[in-house]
C-alpha cells in the first residue's frame, strides 16, 4: 500500500476542507477537535467548537471551570460523558503534570476519555508521531483497497488495520496523512455511493478494480435497537416550572431534565406521569395537556418523550432519586443544561404558556 501515499497526500493538499482545527499544531485544540468529532458530522462539530473554545481557551480555564458550564456548552451536542471525561482529563493535567497534554501515543492512552484513535490524531498531527488512525472512514478505505473479510467490529480488525498502516505511514507530515485518509473516506470513499472516478487511490484499489466495493467494509448486523415509551410533566406553578437535576452515577449525569420514566405495563401515559413525580420529587400532581411528543436514539435504544403540563395538588418538591431540584422561571431554563430531546420539549413549553 505504500505506493497510494504520494497520491494521497496531493490529492488532500489540494481538496481538505477549512475547519477552524485544522492547520494547527496546538494539542489542546486538535484534543477538544477530536473529542467532538467522535460519531459526530463535522458540520454539527463547527459552532459547539467556536463556542468551547472561546469560553475555555486553554486546560488551565476548563479545568478550573463549573461543571455545569461546561455541559451547557455541550448541550445539544450529546455522548455527554466526553465532556465530562475532558473536564476529568483537564483536572488531571492541571493537577499533574503542569496543564500539559503528554506528547505521544502510549502516554496519551492514559489520560481519561482519550482512546488509540484520539491519541493517534493528537501524537500524529500535534508531535508529528508516525501512529494511524482508524476510524470508521479509515475502515472504509482500506476495507475496499484490501478487500478485507474480516468484520471490522472485532478489536483483532482495528489491531490488523493499525499495523498495517503503521508500516506506510510517512515520518515526515504523519498527521497529514492520517488527516488525508479521513477525509477520502468522507468526502469519495463514502459508505453509498462512492466516487470512485474521483478517487486519487483508485489504481490500488481492489474493491474498485474488481466491482465489490459495495460489500465492503465487512460489520456483524446490529441487532435491533429496543424502544422506550417515556413520559415527563412539566408541572407550573405559581409562575415557575420544577426541573430535577441527575445524579452523577445516572446516565445523562449533571443535566437538568423534567420529572418522569419508563411507560410500566398497564398504565397510561398521564398516569406514568403521576406515579413519576411521586417516585421521583415527592409530589401530588394532577396532569392536564399534552404539549410534545419528541423522537430520540441513544446508542442502544431509542425513546419517545411525550410531555405533558401538569398542576401541583400537594406535597414539597425533593430530589428522591436525583441530586438537586429547583423551581425556576421558564424564561430561565436557558441557563441550565438539558438532553437534546428536552430542548424541543422547552420550546413548546415556552410556546404553550405565551
Amino acid at each position: 500500500m505504500k505506493e497510494l501515499v504520494t497520491p494521497l497526500l496531493a490529492w488532500y493538499n489540494l481538496n481538505k476542507r477549512e475547519m477552524p482545527w485544522r492547520d494547527t499544531r496546538d494539542p489542546y485544540l486538535i484534543w477538544i477537535s477530536e473529542i467532538m468529532l467522535q460519531q459526530t458530522q463535522v458540520e454539527t462539530v463547527r459552532p459547539y467548537f467556536d463556542r468551547f473554545i472561546k469560553q475555555f481557551p486553554d486546560v488551565s480555564s476548563l479545568a478550573t471551570a463549573n461543571q455545569q458550564q461546561v455541559l451547557k456548552s455541550w448541550e445539544g451536542l450529546g455522548y455527554y460523558s466526553r465532556a465530562r471525561n475532558l473536564q476529568k482529563a483537564a483536572k488531571l493535567l492541571v493537577d499533574e503534570i503542569a496543564g500539559e497534554l503528554p506528547t505521544n501515543f502510549t502516554d496519551l492512552l492514559n489520560i481519561p476519555g482519550i482512546g488509540p484513535y484520539t491519541a493517534a490524531a493528537i501524537a500524529s498531527i500535534a508531535f508529528s508521531e508516525p501512529v494511524p488512525v482508524v476510524d470508521g472512514n479509515v475502515f472504509r478505505v482500506f476495507a475496499r483497497i484490501n478487500e478485507l473479510e474480516d468484520d471490522i467490529s472485532r478489536p483483532q480488525t482495528r489491531t490488523l488495520v493499525f499495523n498495517s498502516l503503521k508500516e506506510i505511514i510517512p515520518t515526515e507530515n504523519p498527521g497529514d496523512f492520517n488527516q488525508a485518509i479521513m477525509e477520502l473516506g468522507a468526502l469519495v470513499c463514502r459508505p453509498k455511493q462512492p466516487k470512485c472516478d474521483e478517487c486519487p487511490v483508485a489504481g490500488f484499489c481492489s474493491g474498485f478494480r474488481k466491482g465489490t466495493f459495495s460489500g465492503f467494509p465487512v460489520k456483524k448486523k446490529m441487532k435491533e435497537r429496543p424502544h422506550k415509551e417515556i413520559a415527563v410533566g412539566l408541572c407550573f406553578f405559581e409562575g415557575k416550572v420544577l426541573i430535577a437535576r441527575r445524579h452523577e452515577n445516572q446516565m445523562l449525569a449533571g443535566l437538568w431534565e423534567f420529572p418522569g420514566g419508563k411507560l410500566e405495563v398497564g398504565e397510561t401515559l398521564p398516569e406514568c406521569v403521576i406515579r413519576e413525580f411521586k417516585e421521583e420529587v415527592g409530589l401530588d400532581v394532577i396532569v392536564t395537556d399534552k404539549i410534545a411528543a419528541v423522537n430520540h436514539a441513544f446508542t442502544h435504544f431509542t425513546i419517545t418523550v411525550h410531555a405533558y403540563i401538569c398542576k401541583h395538588i400537594s406535597g414539597e418538591a425533593l430530589p428522591l432519586s436525583g441530586s438537586e431540584v429547583k423551581w425556576v422561571f421558564p424564561e430561565e431554563l436557558s441557563q441550565f443544561p438539558f438532553p437534546k430531546a428536552n430542548l424541543v420539549i422547552i420550546k413548546s413549553f415556552l410556546d404553550h404558556i405565551k
